[in-house]
């Protein structure tokens, strides 16, 4: 027993240091670039790594000025209305899947997971050439719908394991007392369900936030381009000025790290509730 329990400690000792460690890995990267952010220039190239003796915040104002406000507002756009479409309909079609007894329901299920096997790559061409013809090339719309169909496959799939794991008596009771389909979905299912869709409108948001060959290919105006490609004109522009691109960098990251920080408890929650139950 004293060699068990000794053996226990140890194990419980290094899986300590393992997280320690990654959490070092995570956090120094994103230290150095807030630290970097408010560097002189010139202080940034003779010492990347020192600590900065006078605070430039003024950065992250010549940032916005260079029109990383404009790029930061059209991601914001994008991001919420895609993310928004996503979760919705991807929740209405998770709940007919996990729910609806019809002919051909496991030929549609798997119809609509195997849009995970597209690349995003192979289809940019036809794609390129389906929104110019449908007049939504250079626009908002033409992203949104983009993203929401390759983000609807995995997102359906993670919806539909976590309602599989809901008990059906709360949904039986509510019909039986008169309740539609769409007032049960809506009024019991989804509240049910908020860990879950908490955790799908996260991964949608990282992917549709970073998302930068879309963004490149079917963007034409400057005035429209998301944050992403919108850093790399910042670039073009401010040639050797590194920390006010970095400051760019950093209200860019800032957002998915506030969402996951808001979301997290709901996050975690709806992924483990689903892995074990699903």
């Amino acid at each position: 027993m004293r060699y068990k329990k000794w053996y226990g400690s140890i194990g419980k000792i290094l899986i300590f240091l393992l997280f320690v460690f990654l959490s070092v890995i995570v956090i120094l990267p994103l230290l150095w670039m807030l630290l970097s952010s408010v560097k002189e220039n010139t202080a940034f190239l003779t010492d990347p790594w020192g600590i900065p003796i006078t605070f430039r915040i003024e950065n992250y104002a010549y940032a916005l000025k260079y029109g990383v406000g404009r790029y930061f507002l059209n991601s914001l756009i994008v991001t919420v209305v895609s993310v928004a479409l996503i979760v919705f309909f991807s929740a209405l079609a998770a709940y007919a899947a996990s729910r609806f007894q019809f002919k051909g329901r496991n030929v549609v299920f798997l119809f609509i997971i195997g849009g995970m096997m597209i690349s995003p790559e192979v289809s940019l061409v036809s794609l390129f050439k389906l929104l110019h013809s449908l007049k939504l090339y250079n626009t908002h719309m033409g992203l949104i719908i983009t993203y929401c169909v390759f983000q609807f496959s995995f997102t359906v799939l993670l919806f539909r394991s976590y309602m599989l794991s809901l008990p059906r008596s709360v949904e039986e009771s509510a019909m039986l007392d008169g309740c539609s389909v769409w007032k049960t979905f809506w009024y019991i299912v989804v509240p049910m369900c908020k860990p879950i869709l908490a955790s799908g409108a996260l991964f949608a948001t990282m992917h549709v936030w970073n998302e930068y060959m879309f963004a490149t290919v079917f963007i034409e105006s400057d005035s429209l381009k998301t944050i992403p490609v919108g850093l790399v004109t910042l670039q073009a522009a401010l040639k050797t000025n590194y920390p006010v691109l970095i400051s760019g960098l950093v209200i860019s990251a800032a957002v998915v790290i506030i969402a996951f920080l808001v979301f997290q408890k709901q996050f975690i929650r709806g992924l483990s509730q689903g892995s074990i139950k699903g």
